[in-house]
């Protein structure tokens, strides 16, 4: 079976609610979650409650969490180096995530960073994530195109892969904040940045509308993508961007996918069926 990266998150499907979804629910879904047989669980985020409020409980998620029988590794969203600090400072976590725009203007929105004090973070980041034996992912933001003005090419995305592979980053998730890309960007993309960088895991975090799920997958799969970022049923979107929200890749679509292609992957249907089930209780 070929090697697939499935990351479900749960975390980006709740930031933008608005209503108060109950810490109690959250740990029953995730725990619903963690019996699929996904590769990373998305929980949380480290930020600011006055920023993200739906993620003030992520700490009591995670200290709730029966892993025993999981092999599912967990990421938690930090935006600065208190984040950083907090989130490494739980053993339960093994991965940090960290967004890095290409946009000044989305960078300067969803951190309140420039790029260039952005670089100074990730670089601490990245120290203390080698101190503390975590993993990392960054999440290049606006990697598929950019509707704030900022200059954008497919040269410029190459120019901060490259960046950030000369810093050791290893895991990079090309992230379309909006539901901006269009399917020869994401095929360009995929095609000359995989065999570019080969020490690089290139991932595909796409925000869509769910009748452009299937064929922006396609594009990613067949270009030589397999680490794919996805929520069940598409739900979630950045609460930072600047239009309405923008769902993730539903994760039964990527299952129909893999089922259309015959495409092996390690997720069990059942286990798969009741957190479908949870979900659509968690987010009534």
């Amino acid at each position: 079976m070929e090697s697939l990266d499935l990351v479900e998150c749960p975390r980006d499907a709740m930031q933008g609610v608005k209503q108060w979804i109950p810490t109690q629910q959250k740990i029953v879904y995730a725990q619903a979650l963690l019996k699929v047989g996904f590769s990373t669980l998305d929980i949380g985020s480290f930020v600011s409650p006055k920023a993200i409020p739906q993620m003030r409980d992520t700490a009591e998620v995670l200290n709730a969490l029966d892993r025993s029988e999981s092999k599912t590794e967990l990421l938690t969203i930090v935006a600065n180096l208190r984040g950083a600090v907090d989130a490494c400072a739980h053993p339960e976590v093994d991965w940090l995530g960290y967004p890095f725009s290409i946009s000044e203007n989305f960078q300067m929105r969803n951190t309140h960073k420039t790029i260039e004090e952005s670089k100074i973070v990730l670089e601490q980041i990245i120290n203390l994530t080698k101190e503390n034996d975590k993993k990392l992912v960054v999440y290049l933001s606006m990697g598929f195109g950019n509707p704030y003005g900022d200059p954008w090419s497919p040269a410029i995305v190459a120019h901060w892969v490259d960046y950030l592979s000369q810093l050791g980053v290893s895991t990079i998730s090309l992230s379309d904040t909006v539901g901006s890309a269009t399917l020869p960007i994401i095929e360009q993309l995929f095609t000359t940045l995989i065999p570019a960088f080969p020490k690089v895991a290139l991932g595909a975090h796409l925000h869509a509308r769910f009748a452009d799920a299937i064929p922006k997958i396609e594009a990613a799969y067949l270009s030589g993508c397999r680490r794919f970022d996805t929520a069940i049923k598409g739900y979630g979107g950045c609460p930072m961007a600047k239009d309405e929200l923008v769902g993730n890749l539903p994760t039964e679509k990527l299952l129909s996918f893999f089922s259309t292609h015959k495409i092996e992957h390690q997720l069990n249907p059942l286990h798969f069926e009741s957190a479908y089930n949870q979900c659509l209780k968690t987010f009534i």
